[in-house]
């Protein structure tokens, strides 16, 4: 298989091992307080403040809580990774134009360079055929980031352990037995806008950033050559502010998303006492509320700040996940000797 393939799977996989505890609060911060998985595969939010505030006390006081979820995305983000940087090569090659073997004056072949304008289109498209991969895997990270199995403590009980979260395979066989395949794509068509938004932006910013920095350590303000390797601090400080432009982007829609995924199933309308048929079953089959009604009922609960909430949290987690990232990928990519 190709280079870019091992080295984004690789760098995928690295990045979420590093990132996923401040990731499990990020998650938890969108959605708006503590949850609990409901019968049918969604989570149920909770309104009280002392019921978040009592999970953020707790989180860190058990380790293992900070794993919560790792599973889906370690494995779901490798091959998302792998698939996005392939693809991301294939985009920018069709744009551009491969490199013929040799000149019209028969000299050796100089490939076309990429201009920021074609590497945010082919990361666009790059981060649109990764949605395959994260829908599925984001809508199981979050509901195990979200669940808790274990009813919670009454008032009167002050000796109950802190629930334990159900494991990413458990969240996986609960939405398959309530909805099928079909469930594994909820929020389908808001996780592909972000995706192919945030990783337009995302090779866009790290291609704009390590020119500047080229052009900064060589002392020259003439467009440098974009084969070399960047330097190892180069690729950690780049690719950490690539990840911060990327959430900046589109933080709104990933709270979107995320409270798309986590909603429980709503009982039909139909079911009040007079409505209901004579042999006992429901008019209508129980729904969900789209992304719209999403939006809506978020903007209602705090306005315009609501959408931006945990975007600390997540700038913070985006800086080291994604210098991590880059700096294996462009480290297995020179262990390879794989022109990048």
């Amino acid at each position: 298989m190709s280079a870019d393939f091992w080295a984004g799977y690789i760098s995928g996989a690295a990045g979420i091992l590093i990132g996923n505890p401040l990731d499990l609060v990020k998650v938890r911060l969108q959605a708006g307080g503590d949850a609990r998985l409901s019968p049918a595969g969604g989570v149920v939010a909770a309104t009280s403040a002392s019921s978040s505030t009592s999970f953020s006390r707790s989180l860190f006081q058990r380790t293992a809580a900070l794993a919560t979820g790792a599973a889906a995305p370690v494995l779901g983000y490798g091959a998302l990774n792998a698939l996005l940087f392939v693809s991301y090569r294939q985009a920018e090659t069709f744009l551009i134009g491969p490199a013929s073997a040799t000149t019209a004056s028969g000299g050796p072949a100089v490939a076309s360079a990429p201009t920021p304008t074609t590497t945010w289109i082919a990361g666009a498209v790059a981060g649109l055929a990764t949605w395959i991969v994260s829908a599925p895997t984001e809508l199981v990270k979050c509901r195990a980031q979200l669940a808790l199995t274990a009813k919670p403590p009454s008032h009167h009980d002050h000796t109950q352990t802190p629930a334990k979260s159900p494991s990413s395979w458990n969240i996986a066989r609960q939405v398959w037995r309530a909805e099928g395949l079909r469930g594994f794509f909820l929020g389908g068509t808001v996780t592909a806008l972000r995706d192919s938004i945030g990783y337009g932006f995302y090779f866009w910013s790290y291609m704009l950033a390590t020119d500047a920095w080229r052009r900064y350590e060589t002392g020259s303000d003439q467009p440098t050559s974009s084969s070399a390797s960047p330097s190892a601090a180069a690729t950690l400080m780049c690719g950490g502010l690539a990840g911060v432009v990327t959430w900046a982007s589109v933080f709104p829609l990933d709270v979107i998303k995320t409270r798309v995924q986590n909603q429980s199933l709503l009982p039909p309308a139909s079911s009040s006492p007079a409505n209901a048929p004579l042999l006992g079953g429901s008019l209508s089959a129980p729904r969900r509320l789209s992304t719209l009604e999403i939006t809506r009922i978020a903007y209602q609960e705090g306005g315009l700040p609501v959408f931006f909430r945990g975007l600390g949290v997540c700038s913070a987690r985006a800086f080291v996940v994604n210098a991590v990232q880059w700096a294996v990928y462009e480290w297995i990519m020179r262990e390879l000797g794989a022109k990048h």
